[in-house]
C-alpha cells in the first residue's frame, strides 16, 4: 500500500471510538489512536516488541474468551468466530492495569489480513445478564421480578467484582399494596434512578433498589437524593419508607441479601 492510501486509511481508523487492528497472521500492522493510548504505546513496534503473542492480552477467566479456549491447532481468531457472536468477548487491562471487556468482530476479506474491531462494553456488562424478555418482568408493576433476579444475582455480582465496584441496595416499603398504586410508584420511580440500577419488586408492598457503587459515600449520596424526591410529586404521595444496605468486604451477594 502506498504511503497516500495508508495515511488516508489511518486517518479513518483514528476517527472510530473502537479499537481497530489489522493483523497479518498474528502480527499486529496497523492499529488506531484509541488503541494505542489504552496500551500506552505510540507505534505498532513499539506493541509487537511488548504485546505480542497478541493472544496473551486476554485475561484469563471462566466467563471470557481467552487462549486456554482455544483449539490447539486453530488461531484464536478461528477459535473465538466459531462462537457465538454474543459470546465472543474478551478482557483486557490497560497499562494502568484496570480490566476492560471487549466484544469483537472479525473480517477476514481482505487477502492475507485480518481486520479486528474492539468495541468497549465494560459499561455494558449488567446490561448484558438484564431483561431479555418479558418474562423478567413482574407483570403486577413492571419492576424486575424476584425470581430473576435471584437467577442472575451471580452474574451481577461477578459485574460488580469486574468493575471493582460493590453493591448497594435500597429496601422500599410502601404503605399499601393497592395494585395501580404500585403500578404508579414503579414508573415514577424508574425515571428517577438510572439505566443500569434495578428496582426489583420484592413482595408484597416492598422493592428492592440495587445499584453499583465506587464507595460507600456513593450508596449514601443515592440514598440522600432519593429521600429528596420523596418530597416532592409525584413521589411525595406514595409515604415511602427507605432502608440502606450497603455489600461490605468479601461479602458475597447471598450474604447481603439474606441482610435485606
Amino acid at each position: 500500500m502506498d504511503s497516500v492510501n495508508l495515511n488516508l486509511l489511518q486517518t479513518v481508523i483514528d476517527s472510530q471510538k473502537e479499537f481497530i487492528i489489522i493483523f497479518h497472521d498474528d502480527k499486529v500492522t496497523l492499529t488506531n489512536k484509541n488503541f494505542n493510548k489504552f496500551f500506552g504505546i505510540s507505534s505498532v513496534d513499539e506493541f509487537n516488541s511488548n504485546y505480542l503473542p497478541f493472544v496473551d492480552n486476554f485475561i484469563s477467566h471462566p466467563y471470557y474468551f481467552h487462549k486456554e479456549k482455544m483449539a490447539k491447532t486453530e488461531s484464536w481468531f478461528d477459535s473465538i468466530v466459531k462462537l457465538p457472536e454474543k459470546d465472543r468477548i474478551v478482557s483486557m487491562l490497560t497499562q494502568n492495569f484496570e480490566p476492560h471487556a471487549f466484544s469483537i468482530e472479525i473480517d477476514k476479506n481482505v487477502e492475507e489480513h485480518k481486520i479486528v474491531t474492539f468495541t468497549d462494553i465494560t459499561q455494558d456488562l449488567i446490561k448484558r445478564i438484564m431483561i431479555e424478555n418479558n418474562a423478567n418482568i413482574d407483570k403486577k408493576t413492571g419492576a424486575y421480578s424476584k425470581q430473576y433476579f435471584q437467577q442472575i444475582a451471580k452474574s451481577y455480582e461477578y459485574a460488580a467484582n469486574f468493575n471493582e465496584k460493590s453493591i448497594a441496595t435500597i429496601l422500599i416499603t410502601l404503605p399499601n399494596e393497592n395494585n395501580n398504586e404500585l403500578t404508579t410508584f414503579v414508573n415514577c420511580f424508574k425515571n428517577i434512578i438510572r439505566q443500569d440500577d434495578m428496582l426489583i419488586n420484592w413482595g408484597k408492598n416492598k422493592f428492592l433498589l440495587v445499584y453499583l457503587i465506587d464507595a460507600d459515600s456513593n450508596a449514601h449520596k443515592m440514598l440522600s437524593k432519593l429521600n429528596n424526591m420523596l418530597s416532592i410529586e409525584p413521589l411525595k404521595e406514595f409515604n415511602l419508607e427507605l432502608e440502606l444496605k450497603i455489600q461490605e468486604k468479601d461479602e458475597n451477594i447471598k450474604s447481603l441479601i439474606n441482610r435485606i
